[in-house]
C-alpha cells in the first residue's frame, strides 16, 4: 500500500486508563479480528499481562480501515505499557510512529504518567490526539478533564474526542481523527533501504524475530541485509505484518511496520535501535537509534539448584532479547553460589522478570534485596561505582559515598497533602515545589533518594491517598549521604547476600526489621542460632533462635536423680559442640526470606 495511505500511531496513557480496551475496540471496528476471535486484552499475549490487567510489552498490529473519504488506509497501531517502569518500552514504540492517541480517564483526570508520556511523544515530534475515555462512568467529569488538558498539558480542549472504549462510544471518530490528523510517513532521504529495529522476540523454532519500521525503500524475502551495529550480513527468510498474528507478505515498503525473520540464531545478533540496510548497496549512515537505558535497580538472581546455572544463563539471554532494558552479568556469592547481578528499571520490572523466568523458562530462582548504584570516592582520590554491597571498600578507605536521587512528581487530592509531606520527609526527601492543578488536586515536586522509594513508597502513596494519588519520577543527580554497609551474621558467619547499604540514621531500624524477619523464616536447629546485624564490627541488632530440645530423660522412670542429671549434662555438651561446628543452610533460609 502506498505510503500516503499509511498511518502509524501509538496509544499512550497512565496505567489503567483503558489503552488495551481501546485497542480491542479498534480491532473490532476495523474487522481485523472476527467475532469468533474477539476476546478482552487481545494484544496482551502474556498470561502475566492478562492476570494483572497491565501491559508489559508493546504490541504492534496492522488494521485496514475504509474511511469516509472512500479510501482504504493501513493503520499500524502499537499498544504501550502505562507503568513508569516501562517508559523505555513506550519510547521505542513512539520511534516507529508519526502520531499518538493520548488517553485520559474521564473520572481520574490527568495523572503523573500521562504528563511523562506526553513529553516522550513531544520529544519524538509526534502529532498527539487527546481522547477522554470512560465517559460512561457515573463519576466522569469531562469538563474538568478538558480544563486539565488545557491547563496542565497545553492541549486545546476542542481537539479532545469523548469516548468509552468499554461501550464502543466514539470509536468511529477516533479512527477518522487518526486518518485526518496524523501525517503519512515521509520517505527516507537515503538512497538505500533503511529500517529501524524497535523490538524483537526470540522464537525457539524460527530464531530471532525483529520488529521493524521501514523508513525508506523496500524489503522482501530473499533480500541480503546488513545490521549496521554489528556489520553482519543475513538473508531475509520472511517479512510480514501483525494482524494481530504474524501474517507473511511479499514485501514491506516505506512507512510499513511489521516483522522480519532472517537467519539470526542468537539473541546477541540483533540490537534494539539498530538500522537494517541492504548488503549490496548499504546506507552510509544509520538511523538515529534509542539511547542506551540505564538500569535503576540492581539485585542478584540465583538458581535454587546450583546445577541450573547454565540453564539460567541461557534463559536470561533469551529474555534480554525480549526486554532490552534488562541487563545481567555473572557473579558469585559464598552463601548462594553462582548467579547473576541483574539491572532493572524498577521494582515492578524486577518482579515481572523473575515471574517470566519461572513461567516461560521453568526456572526456580531466588533474589537478593534490591539496591541501587552508589558512587564511592576513596581516600586515594579514585572514584568507583558500587552496585553490590559486597564490593564496598573498607570504611577507612572511603572518603565519601554518593547515592542517586530522583525528581518525583506526585499528583494528589488536596486532602492528603499533609500526610504525603510526612511520607516524603520520612523517606529523606525534600519538597521543592507545590503546584495547584485545579480546585481539587495539586502536584508536589520533591527530590528523594532512589533507594528510599524502591520498596514500599508507591504502595504507601496509594494507601494514604485512597488510590487517587499517582507518581512519576525521573533520574536526578547524585548527592552525598551518611551511608554505611550493614552486614548480617547468622551463627557467627557473615552472609554476603543479606548485606545492604543503608543510611546511618535508619540502620538500627532496618537491622532489627531484617533480623526479626530472618528469625521467622530460619527453621529451628539442634543448637542456638544468633542472628546479628552489624556495622563495621559493632552489633546494632540481635535475634536468637532457641535450639530444638529432645527430652532425653523421657526413658527414665523414677530412680536416682543423678542419672537424669548425667543425661542432661551429656546433651548440654553435645549442643555446645554442635554450636561450634553447626551450619545453617542459607540457600533455604534465603528462599524463605524472599517468600516472607
Amino acid at each position: 500500500m502506498a505510503a500516503e495511505y499509511t498511518r502509524n500511531f501509538s496509544i499512550i496513557a497512565h496505567i489503567d486508563h483503558g489503552k488495551t480496551t481501546l485497542s480491542d475496540r479498534l480491532l473490532e471496528a476495523t474487522q481485523t479480528i472476527s467475532q469468533r476471535e474477539a476476546q478482552d486484552q487481545l494484544l496482551d499475549s502474556m498470561d502475566l499481562e492478562r492476570e494483572r490487567g497491565i501491559t508489559i510489552k508493546s504490541h504492534p498490529v496492522t488494521m485496514n480501515y475504509e474511511a469516509k473519504d472512500g479510501n482504504t488506509y493501513r493503520l499500524n497501531l502499537a499498544d504501550t505499557p502505562g507503568h513508569v517502569d516501562f517508559s523505555y518500552e513506550v519510547s521505542r514504540s513512539l520511534a516507529a510512529c508519526e502520531g499518538a492517541l493520548l488517553l485520559v480517564d474521564a473520572a481520574q483526570g490527568v495523572e503523573a504518567q500521562t504528563v511523562a508520556n506526553l513529553h516522550l511523544a513531544n520529544q519524538a515530534g509526534l502529532k498527539v490526539i487527546p481522547v477522554i475515555n470512560k465517559i460512561d462512568l457515573p463519576n466522569a467529569d469531562v469538563d474538568a478533564v478538558k480544563k486539565q488538558l488545557e491547563d496542565i498539558l497545553a492541549i486545546p480542549a476542542e481537539e479532545a474526542i469523548e469516548a468509552s472504549a468499554k461501550k464502543g462510544i466514539g470509536i468511529e471518530e477516533i479512527l477518522e481523527a487518526v486518518v485526518e490528523r496524523i501525517p503519512a510517513p515521509t520517505p527516507d532521504t537515503a538512497e538505500s533501504m533503511r529500517s529501524l529495529v524497535f523490538d524483537s522476540v526470540f522464537d525457539q523454532f524460527r530464531g530471532v524475530v525483529s520488529y521493524i519500521r521501514v523508513m525508506g525503500g523496500e524489503i522482501k524475502r530473499g533480500t541480503g541485509i546488513r545490521t549496521m551495529a554489528t556489520g553482519k550480513t543475513y538473508e531475509v527468510k520472511e517479512v510480514g505484518v501483525f494482524t494481530p498474528k504474524q501474517t507473511a507478505l511479499d514485501s514491506l515498503q516505506t512507512g510499513d511496520v511489521g516483522y522480519l525473520i532472517a537467519n539470526m540464531k542468537s539473541s546477541a545478533e540483533v540490537k534494539i535501535g539498530d538500522t537494517i540496510t541492504e548488503s549490496r548497496v548499504p546506507a552510509e549512515e544509520p538511523l538515529p537509534g534509542f539511547q542506551d537505558i540505564q538500569p535503576m535497580v540492581f539485585a542478584g538472581i540465583y538458581p535454587v539448584t546450583t546445577d541450573d546455572f547454565e540453564q539460567l544463563k541461557l534463559a536470561m539471554g533469551k529474555l534480554q532479547i525480549n526486554d532490552a532494558a534488562f541487563s545481567y552479568q555473572s557473579e558469585s556469592s559464598a552463601a548462594l553460589g553462582f548467579g547473576f547481578r541483574c539491572g532493572f528499571l524498577g521494582l515492578l520490572h524486577m518482579e515481572i522478570v523473575q515471574e517470566r523466568l519461572r513461567r516461560e523458562f521453568n526456572m526456580d530462582v531466588i533474589s537478593t534485596y534490591p539496591g541501587v548504584v552508589y558512587k564511592v570516592k576513596k581516600t586515594s582520590g579514585e572514584e568507583i561505582e558500587v552496585d553490590n554491597p559486597t564490593y564496598l571498600p573498607e570504611p577507612q578507605e572511603i572518603e565519601e559515598i554518593m547515592e542517586p536521587t530522583v525528581k518525583a512528581y506526585i499528583m494528589t487530592p488536596n486532602d492528603y497533602i499533609g500526610d504525603l509531606m510526612k511520607l516524603v520527609a520520612e523517606k529523606r526527601g525534600m519538597l521543592v515545589n507545590t503546584e495547584t492543578l485545579d480546585h481539587n488536586r495539586v502536584m508536589m515536586t520533591s527530590i528523594m533518594p532512589l533507594n528510599e522509594i524502591l520498596v514500599d513508597f508507591n504502595d504507601r502513596l496509594k494507601s494514604i491517598t485512597r488510590g487517587y494519588g499517582s507518581m512519576d519520577y525521573e533520574h536526578a543527580e547524585y548527592q552525598s549521604g551518611k551511608l554505611v554497609k550493614m552486614d548480617i551474621l547468622i551463627a557467627g558467619e557473615s552472609v554476603d547476600a543479606f548485606s545492604v547499604i543503608v543510611h546511618r540514621d535508619k540502620a538500627e531500624y532496618r537491622g532489627r526489621h531484617l533480623a526479626a524477619k530472618l528469625k521467622d523464616v530460619i527453621p529451628q536447629q539442634l543448637f542456638t542460632v544468633a542472628i546479628q546485624a552489624t556495622i563495621g564490627g559493632k552489633i546494632i541488632a540481635r535475634e536468637t533462635i532457641s535450639a530444638m530440645r529432645k527430652n532425653v530423660t523421657a526413658k527414665c522412670y523414677g530412680g536416682d536423680i543423678s542419672r537424669k542429671r548425667k543425661l542432661l549434662e551429656k546433651q548440654k555438651e553435645g549442643k555446645k559442640k554442635m554450636k561450634a561446628i553447626g551450619k545453617v543452610n542459607i540457600r533455604c533460609v534465603h528462599q524463605g526470606a524472599q517468600n516472607g
